[in-house]
């Protein structure tokens, strides 16, 4: 693993960068997988904490979608359409970026179909994903995904979801390497790999401290 992945790794996998609690992140993300708009209340209700520990917590993350109704619709997963479309147990939705569609299977127990765009070529890249067995299906075998490092921008949406697509081939990604020296793009299944490990880390975190949801200690 390169130290750029390794470095991913560990740092999504902590709150204080991606600015929202797990004990929040993950009660928000299941909410969304019905494909509807989620209150504060049923937040609040889900996580364990109140509407001023909800609040609290969706202060800290600035990348958060809401509806004109002051409803959340958007968290890494969202229900606004993106390039990177994931769909699960019928529901369609969309993540801010690649790597998202391959952290949430796990945080939501349920696989995931993928289908993405590169924003080079335009070529259609799809993927079945299994929370248990991981990338099930690549199409085409080729397809890579690219990653860059976590910035400094309080926006992590800006700072890395933004930058982070599927492509079809190494070839296909040359132009986006060009213009980003300090990123790199991997197989689909190392990317996974890496997934994985943020999202068992994220997991952790939910299991040590599960009241933490208004407590931000530190999504695509």
């Amino acid at each position: 693993m390169s130290n750029l992945s390794t470095d991913l790794t560990s740092r999504l996998a902590n709150t204080e960068e991606t600015g929202l609690d797990a004990a929040l992140h993950i009660p928000l993300l299941r909410l969304l997988l019905d494909g509807d708009p989620v209150t504060l209340e049923q937040l609040a209700e889900a996580s364990g904490g109140t509407v001023d520990d909800v609040r609290r917590g969706l202060a800290a993350a600035p990348d958060t979608e809401y509806d004109d109704q002051g409803r959340i619709i958007g968290q890494g997963l969202t229900l606004r359409p993106t390039p990177h479309r994931f769909t699960v147990a019928g529901e369609e939705l969309y993540t801010w970026c690649a790597l998202d569609t391959l952290i949430y299977p796990a945080l939501l127990e349920h696989a995931a179909e993928v289908e993405s765009v590169s924003p080079v070529s335009g070529e259609t890249i799809r993927a079945t994903v299994d929370p248990a067995a991981g990338v099930l299906t690549v199409e085409p075998a080729t397809a890579v995904v690219s990653l860059v490092n976590v910035g400094q921008d309080p926006s992590i949406r800006t700072s890395f979801c933004n930058q982070v697509h599927y492509f079809a081939s190494l070839e296909d990604a040359q132009p986006w390497l060009e213009q980003h020296p300090d990123g790199e793009v991997i197989p689909v299944a190392d990317a996974y790999q890496i997934g994985a490990a943020i999202s068992a880390g994220r997991l952790s975190r939910l299991q040590v401290d599960p009241s933490s949801a208004g407590d931000n200690h530190g999504c695509c």
